[in-house]
């Protein structure tokens, strides 16, 4: 069975081929600029030279219809047919308190992510209107709607409530959600299957770390504590976003710097973060770089980050009260030694031993602890795609 994964943003739509049955990429790719000029469309089937295809791109419609031709293309393309499209697993990110699962698309599924606009305004309304699309070209094939909150929906309420007034989660459920989650899911899946261990069996943390990033306790299978809270705002120090902080320095700042409420979501959620600490970027190769030739800006945003997480850490060994596993993904968690060795260093005395030499190494499957640690470290690249896929082929082989 061959599964179509779709990921729409508001100008863009990236998507991967799957073929379930080895879990194997046939071909992935990626439009940019829907609806804005200078729209392109890049595309590589597996085996074959990668093309770039620059043509107006109006809306998603015509731009998942580009993306199905360049499937079929006989050049470049994965398939004959459109018949061997079995399936399409769309990436969500909220399904609010509706979704603890992956769901099979129809009218109630739409309208439930349509209602959950208002806690994710940038994010749901182009995946909607990516499911839409799809329905439109391929109304016979059963689509799937797998979301980045559902994973978290196994919090309990101590995990997820906030220290406000009740009637506020009740009237307009304000709440931890957490994101991430299908990431999260993956990598506390592959590495229980790395230390040949069943998930049921063990405790795992799970460190999300790119440009956004978020540490989750996995207790035996299930999330039940996550960083990020009602918005992506909140938990680690980020590229660009400030994480947690003192609630009171929001009004402090808007009456210091008389800012808007849209100015100061603009301040929190884009020029903070390492960005705003270490003055040189948000992305974390440049800030090694720059620590390296000695700015102190730069080695103090990165000492902050590296506290932030190890806070993280330190709090959901405690409150799971024991753990297995501590795994790193994502772009900074997966390919910089010097951030995990950072991270992890010091906490020998909790049971975490990292292994410098086994440690040194960007992108590989691996464990990277000592063979004397108590706690196993693992780098496990994330697999979002192939989540969603797997997803997907679970629930439409039971229709």
């Amino acid at each position: 069975m061959n599964v179509l994964v779709i990921n729409c943003g508001s100008s863009s739509l990236k998507y991967q081929f799957i073929d379930m049955t080895s879990e194997e990429v046939l071909a992935k790719g990626l439009v940019e600029r829907i609806g804005i000029e200078g729209s392109i469309l890049k595309h590589q089937t597996t085996g074959k030279d990668k093309v770039s295809i620059e043509q107006p791109m109006h809306d998603h419609k015509i731009a998942l219809q580009l993306v199905l031709e360049a499937l079929m293309n006989s050049e470049y393309g994965a398939i004959k047919d459109l018949k061997e499209i079995a399936a399409v697993g769309h990436r969500v990110v909220h399904g609010g308190e509706a979704f603890s699962h992956s769901a099979l698309i129809d009218e109630h599924v739409k309208k439930a992510i349509e209602d959950c606009i208002e806690l994710a305004p940038l994010h749901n309304p182009p995946n909607l209107i990516g499911i839409n699309a799809c329905q439109e070209i391929l109304p016979n094939v059963p689509m799937v709607a797998v979301f980045d909150t559902a994973f978290h929906q196994t919090m309990p309420k101590s995990s997820y409530l906030y220290g406000l007034p009740y009637e506020y989660y009740e009237k307009y459920k304000v709440r931890r959600y957490g994101f991430h989650g299908t990431s999260h899911k993956y990598v506390a899946q592959k590495t229980a299957e790395i230390l040949n261990k069943n998930l049921e069996d063990i405790n795992i943390i799970t460190c999300h770390l790119g440009n956004g990033a978020s540490v989750t306790a996995v207790e035996k299978g299930h999330s039940v504590d996550t960083s990020m809270g009602f918005t992506p705002l909140e938990g680690l120090i980020m590229g660009t976003r400030c994480g947690d902080i003192d609630p009171a320095m929001v009004t402090f700042l808007m009456e210091k710097e008389n800012l808007s409420t849209a100015q100061i979501n603009d301040v929190m959620n884009k020029k903070s973060g390492v960005l705003g600490i270490s003055k040189v970027s948000s992305d974390f190769r440049d800030i090694e770089t720059e620590a390296e030739k000695g700015n102190e800006n730069a080695k103090i945003a990165l000492e902050t980050y590296y506290k932030k997480v190890k806070k993280y850490i330190g709090a959901y060994m405690a409150e799971m009260g024991s753990v297995d596993a501590i795994v790193f993904t994502a772009g900074l968690g997966e390919n910089s030694s010097s951030a995990r060795l950072a991270i992890c260093g010091g906490m020998e005395g909790i049971g975490i031993e990292i292994d410098a030499k086994e440690n040194d190494m960007r992108g590989e499957e691996k464990v990277v602890s000592k063979p004397s640690s108590k706690i196993s470290v693992l780098v496990v690249p994330t697999n979002e795609e192939l989540m969603i896929a797997r997803d997907t082929l679970e629930i439409v082989k039971s229709i």
